[in-house]
C-alpha cells in the first residue's frame, strides 16, 4: 500500500485515484478508505504552522539546482532523475574518481569536513542536501545561519548523526525502541547486561554504517574488546525479532508526504543483502502503523526530504531500530518497481515540489545487492547474467572491487515472491562470484 498525504487541492487526484479526507485540510491519495480514516491521527499530528512559500525559480526561468554532498552510488542513482525533472545538479565529490563523479558533468571537487568548501559549494546551488550524514553539525548549523537553504536541515539531521540523542528523542515522544543506555567501560556494559542478559548489543554513538560500528557480545571478553577502542559507545537489548521492516516516506516544506509500500529487510552480518517489496505476507494494519510512525517520525523531526525508517517486527510490537535522511537501500527497487523512484522523490521533496506516487509498478519486487568477490572484473559476467534472465535489472556504481564492499545491485519484478527471490540471488551470485550458487 502507497499513500500520499499533502495540502492539496479539494478536487485534486493523482493518477485518477480518488482522494479520501483525512484532516481539516490533508488529503490521502489511495484507494484504501479504511487506510485513510487509520491514517487521520498522523496528519493530524503533523505541523500546523502556515505552510512556506514554494520555491521559485529565477524571473529568467531557470530551473533550481540542488547540490549533493558526497558522490556515492546514492548520488550517481540520483542523477538520472535529476536529468528526468530537468533541474541542475551539482555534486561536491573528494576526488574525480568517486562514484558519481564518473557519470555527471558538474562535479566540484571539495572536502565535506572543511566549512569553507562547503560554503562555496552552497553558494552555487538553490537547495543543499546529502548522499551521506557525515557532515559536521556544526559546519551545517553555520550554513543556515549564514541563509543557506539545507533539506534535511541540521537539527534533524542531528538524530542520524548521533544514536544516542535519536533513541533519546524518540523515547521522549513515546516511539518505542530497543532499551538502550550510554556506556563509557566495560563495567558499564556489565551493569547494562545483568538487567537484559547476554548478547548485548554495542554501538558507536556516530559514524557507523553497513554493520561497521555495531558489535553484537555475547560474553564480557567480547564486550571488553570493544570497549578497549576509545568510541562513545550505546549498550542496547538484543532484539529477538521475527523480521526487519523498513517504511521509506518523504515530507516536503509545505507538508505532503508520502509513504511507499513497507519492505523486509535480509540483513547478513550488518549488510542488507535483499529488500523484499512489499514485505510478504505483513499484515494490513502492520502496514499501517509502520508508515504512520515513520511519517511520524517525519513530522516531529521536521524531516524535509526522504526518511528511512529501519523497524523490528517483534511479538511485542514494532521497535524503532535506525533512522536515515537520504535515499536509502531499501528503496533501491523503487528505480523500476515504483511509479516515482525514491531518487526522483528526494529532489521533489527537498526542492518543494508536489510529491510523486509511491505504487508499486508490479505486484512484487525483490532487489539484491552485489557484493565484491575475489575477480574484479564483473562486466566479463554481464553477458551470462543478461543472457540467462533478460529480465534483471543490474546496477554497478562504479566502486573499486573488494571482497564484500557494495558494488551494485540488481532488481526484478513479477508475482512470485520465491521466484523473484531465486532469480535476484542467482544474478548478483554471478556478478559477484562468476556462478549462481554462491552468496
Amino acid at each position: 500500500m502507497a499513500l500520499i498525504i499533502g495540502l492539496l487541492p479539494q478536487e485534486k487526484c493523482i493518477s485518477g485515484v480518488k482522494s479520501a479526507q483525512v484532516g481539516p485540510k490533508y488529503r490521502t491519495m489511495c484507494g484504501h478508505t479504511r487506510a485513510a480514516r487509520k491514517l487521520r491521527a498522523v496528519s493530524e499530528q503533523l505541523d500546523a504552522r502556515p505552510a512556506p512559500s514554494p520555491a521559485r525559480p529565477p524571473a529568467s526561468a531557470t530551473f533550481p539546482s540542488v547540490g549533493i554532498v558526497g558522490a556515492g552510488q546514492l548520488a550517481r542513482m540520483t542523477c538520472p532523475a535529476a536529468a528526468g525533472l530537468g533541474i541542475g545538479l551539482r555534486v561536491l565529490a573528494a576526488a574525480p574518481g568517486e562514484s558519481a563523479a564518473q557519470v555527471w558533468p558538474d562535479i566540484r571537487l571539495g572536502d565535506y569536513r572543511s566549512l569553507d568548501d562547503l560554503r562555496d559549494f552552497a553558494a552555487t546551488c538553490d537547495v543543499l542536501t546529502f548522499d551521506h550524514e557525515h557532515v559536521p553539525g556544526p559546519h551545517l548549523a553555520a550554513l543556515e545561519q549564514a541563509g543557506f537553504v539545507i533539506r534535511p536541515g541540521q537539527a534533524a539531521l542531528r538524530y542520524t548523526q548521533d544514536k544516542l540523542a535519536m533513541r533519546e528523542r524518540l523515547t521522549a515522544l513515546g516511539i518505542r525502541c530497543p532499551r538502550c543506555a550510554p556506556v563509557s567501560d566495560l563495567a558499564g556494559i556489565e551493569r547494562f547486561a545483568e538487567a537484559s542478559d547476554w548478547p548485548v548489543v554495542l554501538k558507536a554513538v556516530s559514524g557507523g554504517y553497513d554493520g561497521k560500528g555495531v558489535w553484537v557480545c555475547a560474553s564480557r571478553g567480547e564486550a571488553a574488546e570493544v570497549a578497549g577502542l576509545g568510541l562513545r559507545l550505546l549498550a542496547e537489548e538484543y532484539v529477538a525479532f521475527d523480521r526487519e521492516l523498513a517504511a521509506l516516506v518523504a515530507r516536503s516544506p509545505h507538508r505532503q508526504g508520502a509513504a511507499y509500500p513497507v519492505v523486509q529487510t535480509i540483513q547478513q552480518e550488518g549488510i542488507c543483502r535483499e529488500v523484499l517489496a512489499p514485505a510478504p505476507g505483513l499484515a494490513p494494519d502492520r502496514v499501517e502503523e509502520a508508515q504512520s510512525l515513520a511519517l511520524r517520525i517525519a513530522s516531529e523531526l521536521d524531516v524535509m526530504g526522504l526518511l528511512a525508517v529501519e523497524l523490528f517486527d517483534t511479538p511485542r510490537g514494532l521497535l524503532v531500530n535506525e533512522l536515515a535522511m537520504r535515499p536509502h537501500n531499501c528503496g533501491h527497487w523503487t528505480i523500476e518497481g515504483a511509479a516515482t523512484s525514491q531518487f526522483e522523490q528526494h529532489l521533489r521533496a527537498v526542492l518543494d515540489l508536489p510529491l510523486g506516487a509511491p505504487g508499486m509498478l508490479a505486484p512484487h519486487a525483490v532487489m539484491a545487492n552485489v557484493l565484491g568477490g575475489t575477480d574484479p572484473d564483473v562486466y566479463a559476467r554481464y553477458i551470462h547474467v543478461m543472457a540467462a534472465d533478460p529480465g534483471v535489472k543490474v546496477h554497478l556504481y562504479g566502486k573499486a572491487v573488494r571482497p564484500g564492499r557494495k558494488i551494485g545491485h540488481v532488481t526484478v519484478l513479477g508475482d512470485d515472491v520465491a521466484g523473484l527471490r531465486d532469480r535476484a540471488r542467482r544474478a548478483a551470485s554471478f556478478l559477484r562470484w562468476g556462478t549462481e550458487d554462491g552468496e
